[in-house]
């Protein structure tokens, strides 16, 4: 969806903004508002066709009973953008970022939650059960 040349009317309107703001005359104000209008026109029609696209494909997936790819898709098109965090803070309070690095502070926190004293004990600790009482 996003793409170079969303990039260059991103840019178009920056480098617009930027001279009109160095001067404010009349003419940098119709150049600011020609070039917000194309930005904008631009930004809703690939809008437009992602979400026709979108549609497209839960039609299709309708239509050959994919059930599973169609309730996913609806469910995303009701959501929308679900931005998602990928820092945690470690145990001096300081944020960690970087998948590796969280997993292993999640790691070490449920460790130390259950009393493990290592990711390795895990697999050496005895399991003990209870054994029926015959009559």
């Amino acid at each position: 969806m996003f793409d170079e040349e969303c990039l260059g009317f991103l840019d178009q309107r920056k480098q617009a903004k930027i001279r009109w703001a160095q001067d404010p005359s009349q003419s940098s104000v119709g150049n600011l508002n020609n070039v917000k209008h194309e930005a904008s026109r631009h930004f809703r029609n690939k809008k437009k066709a992602y979400l026709k696209a979108k549609i497209e494909e839960l039609e299709t997936n309708s239509k050959i009973k994919n059930i599973r790819d169609l309730c996913r898709g609806i469910i995303d098109f009701k959501k929308g953008y679900q931005p998602r965090t990928t820092i945690a803070k470690d145990e001096k309070g300081s944020l960690v970022a970087g998948s590796h690095s969280i997993l292993a502070r999640w790691r070490n926190h449920f460790s130390q939650l259950f009393n493990i004293h290592g990711f390795n004990d895990v697999r050496r600790t005895e399991i003990h059960t209870a054994k029926p009482l015959r009559a």
